[in-house]
Order: C-alpha cells, then sequence, then structure tokens
C-alpha cells in the first residue's frame, strides 16, 4: 500500500519538517541493522490484544513483554539493541505500547525506549490513549467529545488515503450491533495548534464532533523529538468492523512498509449439491423430510428442490456484473436421477453449466452424496455408529469410497465438465470426525484419498476450523457453513427454519438456542415476510464480511437450493459484495481462490508460523536490502514498497504480487542461495540512526506522563456477537445448526 517514508531530523539546528507527512531525508551516519520484529508491550487490554491478533494473522514476527509478569524482562537499551559484526542492531523494527507511556512518570524503561526509537528511527504505536498535549491534541473539549461511538462514521483524511490506510475509499463506520451494549469508545480532538518547534501531528483518521463544524482526530501520527507516534484515541477489539479496516494499515505504519507477513481480503463461495434434488424444509413438521429427525411416517420428500437452465442463466448474468466467480460442487449421480425420474436421456441443467463453465470452477462432491463415515444408525435420534458383535464400528468401505469419488469423476468427463482431480468435498464432510457419534476419522477414507490421488478435501470450519492432515497425502481445507440453508429456496423457509432453531421453547422454537450455551435467543420470531431481508441478510452479511476481512482465505459455503426457485443466496452475497466494494478501493480486491489453492495459502502459513513460532526465522534490514534466513523447504511471506526485487545469484527477478498499494508474497531463495535477499527501491531507504547526541537526549528526556487508564465499554472488552447465530466472536463455540441444515 502506498505509505509515507520514514522521516528524520537533518541535524539538530534544522529540525523536522512541520508540515503533513514529510518525506525521507537521508543521514550521512552508517546505516544500522534493523531485526523484522515487533515489540509489543501487554496490558491485557482489547486494543494490544488486536493488534497481536493481527501481527499473529499477518505472520509477523513479533516479541511480547506483558507489563502484570513479575518476571518479565527489563526493557533497557541492552534488551533492544546490540552490535552485530560491527553493525548497531535495533532489535524490533517497532514497538506497540498500550498508551504512550505505560510505565509511569520518569520510567527509566520509557527513557530507553524514546532513545532507542531515536537512534534507530523506530516508529510507535500508542493503542489506545485519550486526547492530551502529550500526544500532540488538546483535550476533548472546546471543540471535542468523550463517550461511545457506535454507529457513528469515521473517515480516512487525505494523509491516512495517501498513506497508510491507501487500500481504503475513505469510510470508517463503527459498529452498533446491540443497542443496548456500549460497543465503542473514544476521544475526538483537534491537533494543538501551539506544538513545540519541529514537531507535527498529522490526523489520519478523524470524525465529526458532535455538535460542532470540527473533526476530532481517531488515528493520527505525532511527530516530535526524532520520533513518530501512531496515536488511537478510541478503543477497539480483533473483531470489530472499524478495526479490521485499519488493521493492515497499523502494521504497515508501524513497520513502514517492510515486513514479513501480509494482510490481504478473500471471499471464495461454494455452492454445494449441483445437479441434485436437495430436500425441502417442512413449516408444519419443523423438520425435513427424508433426515432422521423427521417422523418416519412422514420420510419422503414429494416436493424437493432444483435449479433450473433459467436460474443458470440468472446466475452468470449475476457473476458477470459483479465480477465474481462462485465454485460448484456437483454429483452426477443427482442428474442422472433426474433423467430416470423425468424420463429422458438428456438434463438441461448439465449442458446449461457445461455451456458456461468458463464462468465456474467445479469440484467432486462424490457422485450420490452418501455419508461415507460409520455406517449409520438412523433408526434412533440422534443416529449412531453400527457395531459388530464386538462392539466396534462399522465403517464405510475403502471400496465404496473410492467408487463415489471416481465415477463422479468419470461422469463430469463424459459430460463434458472440467474439474481439478485434486480436489474434493464429500456429502456432509463424511468420513471425517463427526461429533459427538463419530470422533475418529473413517480408517478407509484416507487410503481411499490417497488412490483417488486427492490432495485436498473440504472440512466444517464450525466444527474444525485447522488444516490437518488426513493420512499421509491429503489436507483439510475448512469451509465456513453460511446460515442460509441447504433445504430452502424461499425467504418464507428460511425465516420459519431460522425461528425454529434460534429461538425459544415459549416462543414457538425448538428451544436449541436455550441450552446449547453458546448463543442467545432471539428476542422473538422473525416475521417469516420481511425478516430475512430485514434480518437474516444484514446479520449474514456482517458475518460473513467480517470473516473475508480477516485475513481469512477459507471459502464459504451454501447450496444450489439457495439458487432457486426464490434465489435466496442473491440478497446476501450482493450485500457482503457491496458493503465490501464501498469501503476498500480498487487496489484491494477480494481473493478469489481455488479450493487446491486455499489448501496451498493454509500449508505454507501453517510452516511459515511454525518457524517463526520456533525462532528458526531470522530476518533484517540494512539500508535497501532486506535478508531473510528461514528452514529448507519453509516459503518466506512478506510485505515490501513496489519496485522490490529479489537478488538472484545472477542479477534480479520480480517479488510477489500488488496488492492494497504493496507488493505481498511467498518467495524462496535462488539457485545455490541459502537465504532470501531483497532489494528495496533507493526510495525506500531507512533512516539511519542519528548521530546528533543532543536530539537523542532530548527524546529521552521528554517522557509523558502516564496516562490514565482509558474506558473499556463491556463490548469491546468482551466481543459482542453479531446475533444468535455468530460463532465468530463467541470463544470455543460449535455451530447451533443441526448438521441436517449444513449438508
Amino acid at each position: 500500500m502506498g505509505r509515507a517514508t520514514r522521516r528524520a531530523a537533518a541535524c539538530a539546528a534544522a529540525g523536522l519538517l512541520a508540515a503533513g507527512l514529510q518525506t525521507a531525508t537521508a543521514h550521512a551516519a552508517t546505516q544500522n541493522r534493523i531485526d523484522l520484529t515487533v515489540l509489543v508491550v501487554d496490558d491485557g487490554g482489547p486494543a494490544t490484544a488486536a493488534i497481536t491478533a493481527e501481527l499473529q494473522s499477518e505472520g509477523t514476527p513479533y516479541t511480547v513483554v506483558k507489563l502484570s509478569d513479575p518476571k518479565r524482562p527489563t526493557i533497557n537499551a541492552a534488551f533492544l539493541s546490540d552490535t552485530v559484526n560491527g553493525t548497531p542492531r535495533a532489535k524490533f523494527q517497532g514497538v506497540v505500547l498500550p498508551n504512550e507511556n505505560p510505565f509511569g512518570t520518569g520510567s527509566a524503561e520509557m527513557s530507553a525506549l524514546a532513545s532507542y526509537e531515536a537512534q534507530f528511527g523506530i516508529r510507535q504505536i500508542d493503542a489506545y490513549t485519550y486526547a492530551q498535549p502529550d500526544v500532540g491534541l488538546n483535550y476533548a473539549q472546546n471543540p471535542g467529545y468523550i463517550g461511545t461511538l457506535d454507529g457513528m462514521q469515521g473517515g480516512v483524511t487525505s494523509a491516512g488515503l495517501s498513506g497508510p490506510f491507501n487500500y481504503l475509499k475513505g469510510n470508517v463506520p463503527f459498529e452498533n450491533i446491540d443497542p443496548n451494549v456500549s460497543e465503542s469508545y473514544g476521544y475526538l480532538a483537534t491537533p494543538l495548534g501551539n506544538l513545540p518547534a519541529g514537531s507535527s501531528f498529522t490526523p489520519l483518521v478523524d470524525m465529526p464532533i458532535p455538535g460542532t463544524s470540527s473533526r476530532g482526530s481517531l488515528v493520527g501520527e505525532y511527530d516530535h523529538d526524532s520520533r513518530q507516534e501512531l496515536v488511537v484515541t478510541f478503543v477497539y477489539n480483533q473483531y470489530q468492523q472499524q478495526y479490521r479496516l485499519l488493521a493492515r494499515g497499523f502494521v504497515d505504519w508501524l513497520t513502514q512498509g517492510v515486513h514479513l507477513g501480509y494482510d490481504q481480503n478473500y471471499f471464495e463461495v461454494h455452492v454445494d449439491d449441483l445437479f441434485l434434488s436437495d430436500d425441502r424444509w417442512n413449516s408444519t413438521l419443523k423438520c425435513t423430510p427424508g433426515d432422521v429427525t423427521c417422523p418416519p411416517d412422514d420420510n419422503t420428500d414429494n416436493n424437493p428442490i432444483r435449479m433450473t437452465p433459467a436460474d443458470e442463466q440468472y446466475l452468470t448474468q449475476w457473476e458477470k456484473q459483479n465480477n465474481f466467480k462462485l465454485t460448484f460442487l456437483f454429483n452426477g449421480g443427482g442428474s442422472e436421477d433426474w433423467k430416470s425420474d423425468n424420463n429422458t436421456t438428456t438434463d438441461p441443467l448439465v449442458s446449461a453449466f457445461v455451456a458456461d463453465q468458463s464462468n465456474y470452477n467445479f469440484i467432486n462432491h462424490t457422485y450420490d452424496h452418501p455419508f461415507i463415515g460409520c455406517v449409520q444408525n438412523t433408526t434412533v435420534v440422534p443416529w449412531t455408529c453400527e457395531t459388530d458383535a464386538s462392539g466396534n464400528d462399522v465403517w464405510v468401505d475403502e471400496s465404496t469410497i473410492q467408487t463415489e469419488i471416481q465415477e463422479n469423476t468419470a461422469w463430469a468427463q463424459k459430460a463434458g465438465l472440467k474439474t481439478d482431480p485434486t480436489e474434493l468435498v464429500t456429502g456432509e464432510h463424511s468420513g471425517l470426525v463427526t461429533l459427538p457419534q463419530q470422533p475418529t476419522d473413517n480408517p478407509n477414507l484416507a487410503p481411499a484419498l490417497a488412490a483417488a490421488g486427492v490432495k485436498w478435501t473440504g472440512s466444517d470450519a464450525s466444527r474444525e476450523p485447522n488444516q490437518r492432515a488426513v493420512g499421509s497425502s491429503t489436507l483439510t481445507v475448512p469451509r465456513y457453513p453460511m446460515n442460509v440453508f441447504y433445504n430452502v429456496a424461499t425467504p418464507q423457509e428460511e425465516t420459519d427454519e431460522y425461528n425454529w432453531i434460534y429461538t425459544s421453547k415459549a416462543d414457538g422454537g425448538s428451544g436449541l438456542c436455550e441450552t446449547s450455551g453458546n448463543s442467545t435467543c432471539l428476542p422473538a420470531a422473525l416475521d417469516e415476510n420481511t425478516g430475512y431481508t430485514s434480518y437474516i441478510v444484514p446479520l449474514e452479511t456482517r458475518i460473513d464480511l467480517g470473516q473475508a476481512l480477516d485475513n481469512d482465505p477459507r471459502p464459504h459455503f451454501i447450496h444450489q437450493s439457495n439458487f432457486a426457485e426464490g434465489r435466496i443466496a442473491y440478497p446476501v452475497l450482493q450485500s457482503i459484495l457491496d458493503t465490501y466494494n464501498g469501503l476498500y478501493s480498487a487496489n484491494a480486491p477480494l481473493q478469489n481462490l481455488t479450493e487446491a489453492n486455499i489448501g496451498g495459502e493454509l500449508q505454507k502459513r501453517t510452516a511459515w508460523d511454525n518457524a517463526v513460532a520456533a525462532g528458526q526465522v531470522t530476518a533484517y534490514r540494512i539500508g535497501n536490502t532486506v535478508t531473510v534466513s528461514a528452514p529448507k523447504g519453509v516459503q518466506v511471506e512478506a510485505t515490501m514498497p513496489n519496485g522490490t526485487t529479489q537478488t538472484q545469484l545472477l542479477g534480479h527477478s520480480a517479488f510477489g504480487s500488488p496488492y492494497a498499494g504493496s507488493l505481498t508474497g511467498w518467495v524462496t531463495p535462488g539457485t545455490f542461495q541459502s537465504a532470501v535477499t531483497l532489494q528495496l527501491q533507493s526510495a525506500a531507504a531507512p533512516v539511519a540512526g542519528t548521530s546528533n547526541a543532543n536530539v537523542v537526549k532530548a527524546a529521552a528526556a521528554k517522557v509523558a506522563p502516564v496516562a490514565p487508564k482509558g474506558t473499556v465499554p463491556a463490548g469491546v472488552a468482551k466481543a459482542v456477537p453479531a446475533g444468535p447465530s455468530d460463532t465468530t466472536r463467541t470463544k470455543g463455540s460449535k455451530s447451533l445448526v443441526p448438521s441436517d441444515t449444513q449438508q
């Protein structure tokens, strides 16, 4: 992303440039070594936790010092810097503090940090502080505002748009999920008009001050005493949309656009059960005929849901209008059943998809969509695994699993449907662990997948959020279930089933929400005619968009039934895309990856994160050169400024791909090289440490008094779920949705 280059004092007499975000001026001093890791001083608050979570998500190395730990290291000159082979070394490329000085008035630790930052040109984030002169702001009064920011509209300033937040269009809306809960809090104030000579304060994100014509800073850069602070005057947690919009910019500002790891936004949608006829929710029985939960005498659905060629034509036009490609998981047996039921030799729906297949991706979903875990005993509710005479579970055999995979592949080839044979999602994610009935994988699954050449198989992220191995040749790709159910095709059906799941027994629901322990119930049942549009669509948008903005490539999944009849998938998908496009610039598009690419991305991240956590990655910057060493076979994840190249044994090669104004990507050492060497453009050169001792001493002497602990509302300290179906913001929760609604 576009970002201001580092500034520094030319000398003590000349001082700092005071206007806007100044361009860098080079020192004549010797270049220093800057290690590419971040120091986080943690007070246990949600703001520092949010920044730490972003560093973890990006894959950016960091070291945490907990203020509450009596055994924590003392932050002094020896902790912060040393000398390597005669070169002064800064051990941290950025510092995150809970506020501008969490150590107390006159603290030697704060003095050490101030001297360190001034000497090496290291930036500091004040994760959450109040407006005050010590951070370059007036107190929040005349004009000013102190209080909740719920539902208010922030904005990125021109300096922010040309700097660390250039991937945004400018709007920063603050959430107001629950009107009965305070979810945000902050201070709005204007920059000091009489800053010390050589100091400046540049608002990067601001907000109108209520009742005035002025705007108050929410995020601003305070340049003073050869130091740069990012002053944040509102509190947040890692899930809130306002923070998610700014998170990558925080890290980019802190690291001056040169760091390990990266942050991108992803949205991939899988559509399960193509060519099948999905059973329909029965609003009278409050179950799905054909499912074990329905009464035995009502176990046949005579009105299943299936897309038509007209639905496919509508879909392909929608995709073109939105520049978005969906992935369809197909079951060839469903087409053969439809032809048999309709006494015909052709399936117009298959013909339509084959003709337009360049608009879609396709994944093998097995031929008949059987349950391929244990053999199910469906005479009881909930079902159990059948056992043999010795009490051992009876499993679907390897041959049956292989046949389901290979027969579907052969059917696709005959139909002219192009697929990747390494990709698979089994029906209901069966074969994998299915708690509570099946606590282990079907032992026949892994060898069947290996025999079929399957490298990637979908799993349910609400049950298993992390990628894992299935045997020696296959990895899972966790998928997020969307609460647009497989067994509905109209808003009324969706709302009726939603009410059944998420209302109390007293309000006519199943009461599941009362016993799960992971959710609350709807205060009242939704209106069946308006509830889908007014409640479910906005809620699902918030949940799914939150996952898309979390640097998370895991796909979402819905079903072909949602594109038939009432076409209820479109309001949700359109809302997600429209909201995203209203917030983000064209330089930060949603990444729409295939299952194989997602699986590969997760695999590389796991290897990288493990290497970083084990201390096996060494990375530093000297001048315009970045050097990274990682274990053999582990690719290096990085974000670098535009124009960065990789130094090869002979010459240079391109690095990364453009995203959000930067270059991001994975890279490995060149031929006959043991480390990755990246060359930055000269304009991106870091500022060398100042040799003027007077400037350093001045920075060390000016230590702000300790800031009082800011107000942290309960809705920030403990994230407010977006609604009863939101498990993302409830740690350790599992999906409330019964398994029959996610098939």
